[in-house]
């Protein structure tokens, strides 16, 4: 019993009697207090939406990082297609032509005509130089390069030399004949004028190995480019007829170009045989020696140099050639059409 008179001393807490079998609330315990549900809620709403808000960040700075990386590519690419120099400021245009010529590859008319088009439209461009290094390739790639030197030439009264290092050959040639002036190295291999269409036949080794050939056609000369099918000397014939066609087109285009410079008795000179960058000086079917920096420096009178090729991923190019080569089904005929090498 409890006195409620009673007092204590200061310090002392009055001592209230408790039941034990009442639950006791820990100390500290967040659970006992008031609100603390809506509190927990809260607290994990706002980690939520700082984790979303993370989350946002991050994949905004990844697209900005793409983003960038695709600019600095489109500004690198352009950067090195693009000349540097001012327009206003003279000197000697190079555009390369090296490797095979062919549709697709570095050499193909849609590149070298680009970069001679914007080298030609340059007014501080006095001439302009295609650098050769090719052993050949297409007849087509290689006409339609020709026809358009001709006429920028005649539209932008240009001059534009060939300047010769390894090998001119066969459709580089071709080109190379429509220049003003072709200039070589005296080792330099120049020439081979004529047109070949290879391929395969296995028509004797499918039969020593027991192999039939299915082959179905509608047309009685549609397969007789297949390796694996004979050849009548009909369809030998007709090929035949087509080369010399081609060769008669290349021999026309090499006298035009030359001129009276040509040594036309020369025995085989249009016959595919090629020459020394020394030998073709006698012939005719080049000028004289020199390299880019000479012509640039002695013939063009304007030293500095600067190259309009367009640059492109060798890699990609190489990667969609032979993945196309892989999934063609008429790479047979692509083999075996007319080539100037």
């Amino acid at each position: 019993m409890t006195d409620s008179t009673r007092t204590e001393p200061e310090g002392f807490e009055p001592f209230e009697p408790t039941n034990p079998l009442a639950p006791r609330a820990a100390k500290g315990d967040p659970t006992q207090a008031s609100g603390w549900e809506r509190a927990t809620l809260e607290k994990l709403a706002f980690a939520a939406l700082r984790e979303q808000k993370a989350t946002r960040r991050w994949k905004t700075f990844v697209r900005l990082s793409w983003l960038a990386f695709f600019v600095f590519l489109a500004w690198f690419a352009v950067s090195r297609a693009t000349p540097t120099a001012a327009k206003t400021t003279a000197h000697t245009a190079v555009v390369e032509i090296k490797g095979e010529i062919a549709n697709g590859a570095d050499a193909s008319a849609e590149f070298v005509v680009a970069a001679m088009k914007t080298a030609f439209e340059d007014e501080g461009a006095k001439a302009v130089v295609l650098l050769i290094n090719s052993p050949g390739g297409s007849p087509v790639q290689a006409g339609i390069i020709s026809d358009e030197i001709r006429r920028m030439k005649a539209k932008y009264n240009k001059p534009v030399y060939a300047v010769v290092e390894e090998t001119c050959a066969s459709a580089a040639y071709y080109i190379a004949a429509a220049t003003d002036k072709i200039f070589v190295d005296k080792a330099s291999i120049v020439g081979s004028i004529g047109v070949l269409m290879d391929g395969f036949g296995f028509t004797g080794t499918m039969e020593k190995l027991g192999v039939e050939r299915r082959l179905i056609i509608s047309g009685e000369n549609k397969g007789f480019l297949d390796p694996f099918s004979p050849m009548n000397d009909a369809q030998k014939a007709h090929a035949q007829q087509l080369i010399d066609q081609i060769h008669d087109q290349f021999i026309n285009v090499v006298k035009t170009g030359r001129g009276d410079r040509l040594k036309l008795q020369t025995p085989g000179l249009f016959s595919g045989l090629f020459w020394s960058g020394q030998q073709a000086i006698e012939l005719g079917l080049a000028d004289q020696l020199g390299n880019v920096d000479f012509v640039a420096r002695e013939v063009v009178k304007a030293e500095e140099v600067i190259d309009y090729t367009r640059r492109d991923n060798v890699a990609e190019k190489l990667a969609k050639k032979f993945g196309a080569a892989m999934g063609d089904a008429s790479i047979r005929a692509l083999r075996s059409a007319p080539v100037l090498r």
